[in-house]
């Protein structure tokens, strides 16, 4: 599985293309389908999600054993989980073509931020991503209400 690190402020012109970072590609050197990609919206936050393939179909395995297509929430889950999914390439300029209606939903300007999370790349517009940023006293408690007992 790949792992993304790093944030990247990143241009995207008219027609929606945006140039992957470097170093994302770099990451992405040892993926066997390192130029497909999928995009969605995020569930919790006003940006999308960008996974590599493989990381796409290890996503869609775990809700495969998660979910039962005949029940009636599960289907509303499903319904709402692929909507607007798109799937993207890299081109031969190491660029992507985001949808317009998925750029618009996250009401992106002509500034972008790629930021690197473990085996996805979030894709926000800059001003909103400089906002959503915890204040160092507030992610420490985060971080220990999370990983404080568990012992390695």
């Amino acid at each position: 599985m790949t792992t993304f690190i790093g944030d990247y402020v990143c241009k995207v012109d008219e027609k929606g293309r945006v140039l992957l970072p470097a170093a994302f590609k770099k990451q992405l050197a040892a993926s066997s389908t390192p130029d497909n990609f999928v995009v969605k919206k995020d569930i919790f936050e006003k940006c999308l999600v960008l996974y590599p393939g493989e990381e796409w179909e290890r996503q869609c395995a775990i809700i495969r054993a998660s979910v039962n297509p005949y029940n009636k929430q599960h289907n509303l889950f499903l319904r709402e989980f692929f909507r607007g999914t798109a799937e993207v390439q890299l081109d031969s300029g190491g660029r992507l073509l985001l949808p317009k209606r998925l750029l618009e939903t996250i009401e992106a300007g002509k500034e972008l931020v790629l930021a690197g999370q473990d085996g996805k790349i979030e894709i926000w517009d800059k001003e909103r991503y400089e906002k959503v940023s915890q204040p160092e006293q507030d992610f420490a408690a985060l971080a220990e209400s999370i990983l404080g007992g568990i012992n390695q």
